[in-house]
């Protein structure tokens, strides 16, 4: 319990400490208490660890409404290339910042069977979340169905970008008819 009180002590002077890097040491004294001190062990200390600590932070991880909708109702969006549609449905998901799985059957022959034998057919996007699906991208029926499984509804400020699969890359757009190539 001391060496738990000790640590929590050791934590919160370096996190006050200035962004230089702060080292720490760790050892088992004489009578097997674990020991945490900015300073050198003595020289009898054999097996001592020294550790580096660039600066100070803190890790933000997902919120505890995210976490608890994603444990209940896990999100999967089948998509592909397949135009405004998917990105509309890819945006929509990383702006909430929902986190998802993402499935191409155009890339994957176990994606496309999955999404044939989940609605029948292989038009895309389908919105899975948790046991219920939507056919077909409308914001609105995607909003409520992420309401209704508890997912807030804007990605909380500074927490990371959801989405798990890179949006598909846009082709280049063509040029108007009769317009003349940049020289």
């Amino acid at each position: 319990m001391k060496s738990g009180f000790i640590l929590a002590a050791v934590c919160m002077a370096l996190a006050s400490a200035p962004l230089a890097a702060a080292q720490l040491y760790q050892w088992k004294d004489a009578q097997g208490r674990t020991v945490y001190s900015d300073q050198p062990p003595p020289p009898s200390i054999r097996n001592s660890q020294q550790k580096s600590f660039k600066g100070s932070f803190i890790e933000i991880g997902e919120s505890y409404t995210v976490k608890s909708a994603r444990e209940k109702n896990p999100v999967t969006l089948y998509a592909s290339a397949c135009g405004a549609p998917c990105d509309q449905a890819r945006q929509l998901l990383t702006e909430r910042g929902i986190p998802f799985s993402s499935k191409d059957p155009q890339a994957s022959p176990e994606a496309q069977a999955e999404l044939q034998k989940l609605t029948g057919q292989l038009r895309v996007p389908v919105l899975v979340v948790g046991s219920d699906k939507i056919d077909g991208f409308e914001t609105g029926q995607w909003q409520a169905m992420l309401d209704k499984a508890g997912y807030p509804k804007s990605r909380p400020p500074g927490s990371p970008a959801a989405a798990q699969a890179p949006a598909a890359a846009q082709p280049p757009a063509a040029p108007p008819t009769g317009a003349q190539p940049a020289p």
